[in-house]
């Protein structure tokens, strides 16, 4: 009985350090910025911003079609040119899908090894993609100022360490 008293003590001794070990912290980078200011970015940067600028398009006219459906005014043809526009929407998304990946191939490791380097360099156990946090709604709040990475990784990579 004894032993046990104090051997209990003891054991909250123990467990007292694994429950205080540092927090992870998360980090941000804009690659959109990183990849603009390498060489050979300039051409990803363009072909994703049309690719924006024509999704944006084609997601409006879908939802100018669906809006019309739901009115309950739609006849046969407004039926199928929303179906083709849905079509043409999720061609066109696949489409440049694959020639973004393609752009981004050669620069990706270039960037997820500067990325790599700043967090550890910084302390940072975790760092998003600013553009895909934000499109997915995986932050919420971030102090950009606490959480930036992107001028230390745009800094490494045009330094081309």
């Amino acid at each position: 009985m004894k032993t046990w008293m104090l051997l209990a003590p003891l054991a909250l001794l123990v467990t007292v350090p694994h429950a205080q070990q540092a927090k992870a912290r998360v980090g941000i980078v804009n690659v959109q910025l990183v990849v603009q200011a390498m060489p050979g970015g300039a051409n990803y940067v363009a072909l994703s911003k049309k690719a924006d600028t024509d999704l944006q398009a084609r997601t409006q006219k879908v939802q100018e079609l669906a809006a019309r459906l739901r009115s309950g005014k739609a006849t046969a043809a407004d039926r199928t040119a929303y179906v083709d526009a849905q079509k043409a929407y999720t061609t066109t998304a696949q489409s440049y899908s694959k020639q973004l990946s393609t752009a981004f191939t050669p620069l990706a490791s270039k960037v997820n090894a500067a990325v790599a380097a700043v967090a550890k360099s910084s302390g940072y156990s975790v760092v998003l993609d600013r553009r895909v946090a934000l499109t997915n709604g995986l932050v919420v709040y971030a102090n950009e100022q606490a959480t930036d990475l992107t001028a230390a990784v745009k800094a490494r990579v045009v330094s081309g360490k």
